[in-house]
């Protein structure tokens, strides 16, 4: 399978666009086509392990990794040990909603679904190639935890992680800063995650920079991470749909309600529904920073400043420009290069984007909608759901079960994808319940543990010098 970018241009196979990052043009990387999985296929896979699935379909996009070699990498992403719950992705059922547990990883949230096999690939393509790759990425809190800890101790991968001061939870700091491998850089940057995204985006796009320290990205611009997250969309149609009829699966569709920031995440999603998968609604929910709902609903994408990107409960989805976003729009502007290149050159002239002429087709042909949750809305929800249930869950989980309840159909299950384990967020816990979630001893200690970490102003020729002085280099 050869790829593209969504601005014109190819960029080679898989194994190319896992170590590319943003393409030379700007654009992301994106499946020349994508692949379909019908009903006969979809049963095939059925009586698949987990690591098994995410080998028929990741191989259906790293057409260039043989066969045996992409099982290994699976089976040492996802295989004994590495997740918490045999199944390494649980549904469980609260209520009138079903929860996709996806936090059940090493750093207890979502992001290590994708984490841990591109972890697992990266090396590969990495000795293969005999080279080194310097990762640049930036987190609102979760992704640099769960790429940290799976790119931990590689000798042809070094990390420089990027985070907003001050605007993660205790344990998400504790989760990045306290490890002292000596190929992990945790950098806190003066500023909001927009403004640590729009550093690595200057640094991709500088191509002399990139290439002569070998800069590539693990954040969800990465499509290696999209092809992983897809999978779990696909196992949790498999799972909702194992006790109907086989004669009435391949009709029986479900929704997913997805917490979302930076739209790696639901954009998955929406390449699972376009692939086959019978997915009726994908419902975005947005916190306050609630951009990506203003699209949804109006048809005009107005990214904010960083001063105007709020700090909220709900910290990982406080980000008011989504870079997968061109990629829906790629395939919303009728897979044209040309129009998704001009929409986002537009977007650098006049910081919106006006698609509100398509606004008719996010739900009729994409099945998108959308909602914003608050801050109250979060505690009420956590409340509610513990006392119906005795299940807690995060405040992000929250987001997504606040919108979900908004838009359930009758006959239409609805899934909510889990995006992290509320010990993480302690303190709001605290707040909605009068309790905290009990702490073991490996999560004092984390607590505890010294940290490491180099605090930076918002700083272009700063943050370059730093990866110039302590890059990898082949």
């Amino acid at each position: 399978m050869q790829y593209i970018s969504t601005r014109g241009g190819t960029l080679g196979q898989f194994s190319d666009v896992l170590l590319e990052g943003l393409a030379p043009n700007g654009g992301l990387a994106v499946p020349e086509h994508l692949p379909r999985l019908g009903a006969d296929d979809l049963e095939r896979l059925r009586v698949l392990t987990y690591p098994q699935l995410a080998t028929e379909i990741i191989g259906l996009f790293a057409t260039d990794i043989p066969r045996q070699d992409l099982a290994r990498l699976t089976d040492a992403a996802y295989g004994d040990g590495k997740f918490a719950a045999e199944e390494v992705v649980p549904l469980t059922a609260i209520d009138d909603l079903t929860l996709v547990g996806l936090s059940e990883g090493p750093t207890l949230a979502f992001k290590d679904m994708a984490m841990q096999f591109l972890g697992q690939a990266l090396e590969y393509v990495l000795e293969n190639r005999d080279g080194v790759l310097n990762v640049v990425g930036a987190t609102s809190g979760d992704t640099g935890s769960a790429a940290e800890h799976a790119l931990r101790g590689l000798d042809r991968v070094s990390v420089f992680m990027l985070s907003p001061q001050g605007r993660m939870s205790a344990f998400q700091r504790a989760q990045m800063y306290s490890l002292q491998d000596e190929n992990v850089h945790n950098i806190v940057v003066e500023g909001v995650f927009d403004d640590c995204q729009n550093l690595v985006k200057r640094l991709n796009t500088d191509l002399d920079f990139k290439r002569a320290h070998s800069i590539g990205a693990v954040n969800s611009i990465n499509f290696g991470r999209i092809s992983a997250q897809i999978v779990y969309y696909v196992w949790a149609w498999l799972r909702a749909t194992d006790a109907i009829a086989e004669a009435d699966r391949s009709s029986h569709h479900v929704s997913f309600a997805v917490p979302s920031g930076n739209f790696g995440n639901i954009l998955s999603g929406h390449y699972a529904r376009t692939m086959g998968v019978p997915i009726r609604r994908l419902v975005l929910a947005t916190n306050e920073n609630n951009v990506l709902d203003e699209f949804f609903r109006t048809g005009q994408y107005r990214p904010r400043t960083s001063a105007d990107t709020l700090a909220t409960s709900s910290p990982s989805m406080d980000v008011s420009r989504a870079s997968n976003l061109e990629r829906f729009v790629f395939d919303l502007l009728g897979r044209d290069p040309e129009r998704t290149a001009a929409a986002w050159h537009e977007l650098e002239e006049r910081d919106e984007i006006d698609l509100s002429a398509e606004l008719g087709r996010f739900e009729a042909e994409f099945g998108i909608v959308s909602g914003t949750s608050t801050h109250d809305d979060r505690l009420a929800t956590i409340r509610d759901v513990h006392e119906r249930t005795g299940v807690t869950i995060d405040p992000h989980t929250a987001d997504g079960v606040k919108i979900a309840r908004e838009q359930l159909e009758d006959g239409i299950p609805m899934l909510v994808l889990e995006t992290a384990k509320p010990a993480k967020f302690a303190d709001l816990i605290q707040e909605a319940l009068g309790e905290s979630p009990e702490l073991d001893a490996d999560t004092r200690a984390l607590l505890d543990a010294p940290q490491r970490v180099v605090e930076m102003p918002d700083d272009e020729q700063q943050l370059r010098a730093y990866i110039s002085e302590r890059a990898l280099h082949a």
